[in-house]
This record gives C-alpha cells, sequence and structure tokens, in this order.
C-alpha cells in the first residue's frame, strides 16, 4: 500500500478503543500499540512530519495494518499485552523473559534441605526466592549469607555424611558449625536455613531482633556461652545487613520507579525497598521509544512485573499514566493480592521517585557515553577498511563439519557491535557429498541471499559488511558471489592466528590489514568470529548428536557399535547406503539386519 492510501484507511477506522498491528512488506509485524480511539492514533502515523527518528523509520517500514476493535481501554490493553508477547515486533519495547532471572530453591519439607539455582519458580511445594538480577550476583549472597551464618559450603549430603570423615577446614576455621559431625543437629539446622531465608529477603533487622531476644533469654538463665554464641551470630547478620546483599524480588515491600528519555537511549530503574531501607537497584537501559513517555512507562511496567513473576504490593512511578487503573487491575489479577500503582505527592516516597529518576539519567548517559565509544570503533574500523561509512551491521561466517552428513554453516549479526541474536541463522549444507569449506561458505551465502532478494520475511537486510571465516580464497568467493547478485557489500577474511584469533582482515584482492595494534578493533573483530564460531560448533553438535540418536533406535544397537559405523563408514549417509554384508564386517549379523531393516523396512537387498 501507499503512503497516501495507508493514510486513508486510517482515517476511515473508528473512534472506538483497540489495537492495530503494523507490518512490513513481507508481512512481519514490526508494531503493536492500543488506542482509545482507532482513527485519531492510527492517522497520527501517517502524517508528513512531527515524528522522532524511530517512529519516521518505523513508519517508513509500514506496508499495511490491522486492527482488532475491543470493548473498553482495558480490553485494548490485555490485547496490546497478549500480541507483543506473541509477535516480538522490532520497534516495540521488548524485555528479557523470565529465563534470564535465576531463583534459588530450599525444600524445607527434608530433612536438611539445601539452596540450589534455578532457571524460574515452580509449583512443587519448594520455597523460591527470587527473582535476581544474575547469577554472579545471586551465588556472592548465597556465599555471604552461608558465612554469616556458617552453614556448609563443602558439599556433603546430609544426613548420609554425617559421621563418614572427620570435619573439613572450614569447621577448624570457624567458617561452618560442623554439622557433618551431627552436632548441631537436622533442627538446628532447619532453623539456620530459615534464618538464611529471612536474611535473603531482605529482612535482616527482624532475624537480629529475633536472635537478640534468644541472647538475653540465655544470659537470664545463666547459659553465658550460647548468649556469647548468639552475640557473635548477630553481628555477623549485622554486619551483612550493613554491606547489602542482592535480594528476593518477591520480597520488597514496594518499588519505587525512574524513568528518563535521552537522546538515544533510555532507561528505566526500579529500586527495591524493604522495611523502609533500599536494598537493590536494577536498570534496563534501551532505544529510545516510539511511543511516548507514558505509553512506554506502561509498557515498561506490565512487561517487567510479568517477566520477572514478581511484584511488590506498591508501586510507585515518577508521572502519571492513562493507563494506572487498568495496569494495577492486570498486576492484582496476576499476583492474587491487591496492587497499588500511583504516583506520590509528598513524603519520603516522593523522594525516592525523585532519586530513581536521577539515577536513571545517570545511567542513560553513561550508556550514551558506551554509544559514543562504539560510535567512534566503528568510524575506525570503516577508515581502517576503506568503507563508504561506519558498519552499523555487520554479518559473519563460519562453518563446521566432521563428516559429509554434518556440514552446516552459521551466520550471526552484530548491530552496532551487539549481537543480534534474533537475526541469526544457521544451515545444513544440502548440496555436497564430501566436506568443503569452501564450497559450503558459497551454499550458505546463495541461500542467505536469495532469501532477502525474495522477500520472504525469513531473513534480516543486508549488511553494511560481511566478514568469512577464512582467508582470501574465501573473501574472493564472497565477493563474486555477492557481485553475481548485483549487490556491493564489502567483505572481508578472518585470519586466525595459531590459537584461532583474529589477528588480522584480508581482502578479496589479498591485502592484509593487521588489528593488534589497535586494542579495540581486535577485541570487536576478535569477538564476532568468537560468537560465529561457537554459533557454527553448536548447530554441528546438535547435528551430529541428532545424527547419533537415529542409530540409537535401533535395537542392538548401543554406544559401542553405533560409534564404530560411524567410525567405519564415516557418516549416517553411508551406514543407510550400505549393504547387509558390508554391515556386517563390522557389527554382529543380527546387529546388522537390524540396521539395514531399520532403514530399508526390512528388505533383503545386499544379501
Amino acid at each position: 500500500m501507499t503512503f497516501q492510501e495507508l493514510r486513508e484507511k486510517a482515517l476511515s477506522l473508528p473512534l472506538l478503543p483497540g489495537v492495530y498491528i503494523m507490518m512490513d512488506k513481507s508481512g512481519k509485524v514490526i508494531y503493536v500499540g492500543k488506542a482509545k480511539a482507532l482513527k485519531n492514533r492510527v492517522s497520527s502515523y501517517f502524517h508528513e512530519t512531527g515524528h522522532n527518528a524511530k517512529t519516521a523509520a518505523m513508519v517508513s517500514k509500514i506496508y499495511s495494518f490491522d486492527t482488532i476493535v475491543v470493548g473498553s481501554e482495558f480490553e485494548a490493553f490485555v490485547t496490546e499485552n497478549s500480541l507483543i508477547k506473541h509477535h516480538k515486533p522490532y520497534y516495540n519495547i521488548l524485555l528479557k523473559d523470565d529465563k534470564g532471572y535465576p531463583y534459588l530453591r530450599v525444600d524445607l519439607k527434608k530433612e536438611y534441605p539445601t539452596f540450589s539455582v534455578v532457571g524460574r519458580a515452580g509449583s512443587d511445594g519448594a520455597t523460591y526466592l527470587g527473582p535476581y538480577q544474575g547469577r554472579t550476583k545471586l551465588h556472592e549472597a548465597l556465599d555471604t549469607v552461608c558465612k554469616a551464618l556458617k552453614l556448609p559450603t563443602c558439599g556433603k549430603r546430609f544426613p548420609a555424611d554425617i559421621g563418614k570423615e572427620r570435619p573439613c577446614l572450614n569447621f577448624h576455621m570457624g567458617l561452618c558449625s560442623g554439622y557433618c559431625t551431627g552436632t548441631p543437629d537436622a533442627e538446628a539446622y532447619r532453623n539456620t536455613i530459615r534464618e538464611a531465608i529471612l536474611l535473603l529477603e531482605g529482612r535482616s533487622s527482624e532475624l537480629t531482633e529475633k536472635i537478640k531476644i534468644d541472647m538475653e533469654a540465655a544470659a537470664g538463665e545463666l547459659k553465658f556461652e550460647l548468649a556469647a554464641e548468639l552475640r557473635d551470630r548477630m553481628k555477623a547478620i549485622d554486619a551483612v545487613g550493613r554491606r547489602g546483599i542482592p535480594v528476593s524480588g518477591s520480597a520488597a515491600d514496594n518499588d519505587v520507579i525512574g524513568y528518563y528519555r535521552g537522546a538515544a537511549k533510555a532507561c528505566f530503574v526500579a529500586l527495591h525497598n524493604i522495611g523502609g531501607r533500599l536494598l537493590d537497584k536494577e536498570q534496563i537501559i534501551f532505544d529510545v521509544p516510539v511511543e511516548d513517555d507514558a505509553e512506554a512507562l506502561t509498557g515498561l511496567l506490565l512487561q517487567y512485573y510479568s517477566t520477572r513473576r514478581a511484584c511488590p504490593r506498591e508501586v510507585c512511578i515518577p508521572f502519571e499514566i492513562e493507563d494506572v487503573d487498568a495496569l494495577a487491575s492486570i498486576l492484582s489479577e496476576t499476583y492474587g493480592r491487591k496492587i497499588r500503582v500511583y504516583v506520590p505527592q509528598r513524603g519520603e516516597k516522593a523522594r525516592l521517585v525523585s532519586l530513581a529518576s536521577v539515577n536513571a539519567r545517570e545511567e542513560c548517559e553513561r550508556a550514551t557515553d558506551s554509544e559514543e565509544r562504539i560510535s567512534k570503533v566503528l568510524e575506525l574500523l570503516a577508515k581502517t577498511l576503506g568503507l563508504e561509512g561506519p558498519p552499523e551491521r555487520i554479518e559473519a561466517y563460519d562453518i563446521s563439519n566432521t563428516g559429509s552428513d554434518e556440514m552446516v554453516g552459521a551466520m550471526t549479526v552484530f548491530v552496532r557491535s551487539r549481537p543480534l541474536k534474533r537475526d541469526w541463522r544457521q544451515f545444513k549444507i544440502k548440496t555436497l557429498d564430501s566436506p568443503d569449506d569452501y564450497h559450503s561458505m558459497h551454499e550458505v551465502l546463495e541461500r542467505r541471499i536469495a532469501h532477502t532478494l525474495a522477500d520472504d520475511g525469513k531473513f534480516p537486510p543486508f549488511p553494511q559488511l560481511m566478514l568469512m571465516d577464512g582467508g582470501q580464497a574465501h573473501a574472493a568467493m564472497a565477493r563474486d558471489t555477492i557481485a553475481e547478485h548485483g549487490l556491493n557489500i564489502p567483505v572481508f577474511g578472518m585470519v586466525k592466528d595459531d590459537r584461532h584469533r583474529t589477528r588480522a582482515l584480508v581482502s578479496p584482492d589479498g591485502e592484509e590489514i593487521g588489528l593488534e595494534a589497535n586494542q579495540a578493533l581486535f577485541s570487536l573483530i576478535g569477538r564476532i568470529q568468537e560468537e560465529t564460531h561457537k554459533s557454527a560448533i553448536s548447530f554441528h553438535r546438535k547435528r551430529r548428536d541428532a545424527v547419533g540418536s537415529s542409530l540409537d533406535k535401533i535395537p542392538g544397537i548401543g554406544e559401542t557399535r553405533r560409534n564404530a559405523l560411524l567410525k567405519h563408514f564415516g557418516s549416517i549417509k553411508a551406514v543407510r547406503a550400505a549393504s547387509l554384508e558390508e554391515l556386517g564386517a563390522v557389527v554382529p549379523k543380527n546387529a546388522a539386519a537390524a540396521v539395514f531393516g531399520f532403514f530399508h523396512g526390512g528388505e533383503e537387498k545386499g544379501k
């Protein structure tokens, strides 16, 4: 559709609430939005002027759009969120899902419960603490708590290992209470685990108050040794509380939200407060959104609390949003309790909101500085390679194989030096019967180019630079392949050193360009080469495992016979083509018959 046709279609929409879905020429959804009045909202995109750079870029990609009329603004809100989760449109703000947030799991029903790090919360009756911002921070928090409470970190399993060996060095150094000796007993151990949970939830003051009462009671009963132990324990816990550790996101009493929009980046900050104390901060930096600030904040809040699967009873936001009641209703329904979302007007919470916004601004400006550094590196790369401009989008290619059935290729994409994994692709080589990196790379390039020229929506747009894993011959082949399709994309080969690191780039004409003199370029190209190699290797392993698993399905073929067949014939394709006699020369006759029957449906060929 032309721009004018899109505008006329928008002007014909009703003044009713609903959701609109913008699509590009291939039919791919690139943006989803909601509106109180569809006509007003959608037609605003098709004015000639007044858009920021990102909105203008999005509008230029729109080829068609659909709308869904709903019964209320609340329904529009819910429908928009569902469609964004389903389509993951490029121009919507997309936060990582809950797989990126680790949890601590502990089963208090066990006699000796232990902590384990898991990817998500389950519904198996165990206690889950989280989510946490990352596994590194989580392990640091757990180590700190274990040291403070003298919990074992040696890996022994209780009660099975009680009394089997002498206590380890941690016990003699006073870093562990020595549960492997049987004293303290299981009940004392479980009580300590409960104390650890309180600490990990940020409730150190509640715990120290409890221990203080026990200490005073022990002193009153003249149990001075026990009172001294409790005193030392209270000091250790108090030190943990003062030091501050990452706390479970579900434990917060309230969250204070900050938001800042810069020239190139925007930032969302959440300050987690427990018992009136600020105990943790999380920030998310992203490209300047298409939406205005109120719409962007609404979408961020909904995604943030749905992906984390944890929300406090109170969320303080920096400015009013139109959908605040709908947002609060969705969160309340999701978590089964009333959740309040509001803008505090005065007092401590208003001060904290202001503090959160200051944090968002500082983080955004630091990220912008990082963007400036990336721009300089890309400008230097363009100058070094003689490109017309900085290569905002770079593609890299590698081949991996160990046999004719397992030849694969990988294509990685980096936008402004960062991996854009949703655009990565992997290929199974289809046209070759024997390993050949050179022709495998040619096939991969042909298929990649054909998809984009066909505009089938399966592949991303062409880059400003292509990098081939290999030397001059690979670079020259890629240049010629690209030129055959009427394209003009600069291409270079990545030359490795003895440690398989990219030490230089080489042009199709054989000009070698060293990288080691410039650390920034060396690091960028090295990272691209490493990620591309890892992608190819991981896909190759999946293919190889899939091949091996087909043999594993045959009765009588275990790991030893499977490996013998693959070693002798070289590939699953050769095993399939082998006669019964040829198979019988490698494995026993009954196993050979089973293999032949599996691939040929019981045919008697080859006898």
